[in-house]
């Protein structure tokens, strides 16, 4: 299976992702933002813009995560990735939905409300506050109206969810079954900096 989970930037979707890889045996994560940042590199910088407009990450992305889903055998691909445009929504998901089945490609949107959402933003944000995400709280308002449409189905909201809680909420959508969570608060922080500091960019 293939399991995309979108939502706003800052709404959780990585914290999520390797929550559910750790509890999931064979499980794997494929970023499709990689793909996106090695792209920007290969242009000069006043040509980069939002990497989602370009066709070839949109086909590079269709054609690196079907080749995970056809020859990972192991266990889920998991897809951390906000994804708002209808059309491009339907040029990845909706072509590997045709693909593989429907059955075989999960989608689920983490929605919080605007507050909880700016919350999550700054407290990642490196004693910075929101500031060093300028471009996450540009883009909240349209992620949040956006994902709400019914084409970005499941919803899950996640303003009263730990991120186990809404790991095990994400699986029971897609008909997975993780591991019990046995982490304590202590081990259950020191992980989610160790997720957000392996996520950290300075380019």
């Amino acid at each position: 299976m293939l399991l995309w989970i979108n939502g706003p930037f800052g709404g959780g979707k990585t914290q999520t992702a390797y929550e559910l890889r750790r509890r999931l045996p064979g499980s794997v994560v494929c970023d499709p933002e990689h793909i996106g940042f090695g792209l920007h590199r290969t242009l000069p910088p006043a040509l980069r813009g939002d990497f989602q407009d370009l066709r070839a990450w949109r086909r590079g992305v269709h054609e690196v995560l079907d080749l995970a889903l056809r020859e990972h055998g192991h266990g889920p691909v998991i897809v951390p990735m906000t994804l708002t445009d209808p059309g491009y929504f339907a040029e990845i998901v909706g072509r590997l939905r045709a693909d593989h089945g429907a059955d075989r490609v999960c989608h689920v949107a983490l929605l919080a409300e605007r507050e909880t959402v700016l919350r999550r933003l700054a407290e990642r944000g490196l004693g910075r506050g929101l500031k060093r995400e300028s471009f996450a709280v540009a883009k909240l308002d349209e992620c949040l109206d956006r994902l709400a449409a019914p084409e970005f189905a499941h919803h899950l909201r996640t303003d009263r969810l730990t991120v186990p809680a809404a790991a095990d909420r994400v699986a029971e959508l897609a008909g997975l079954r993780p591991e019990p969570n046995t982490d304590g608060p202590l081990r259950h922080r020191l992980r989610r900096i160790r997720v957000g500091l392996s996520h950290l960019r300075f380019d």
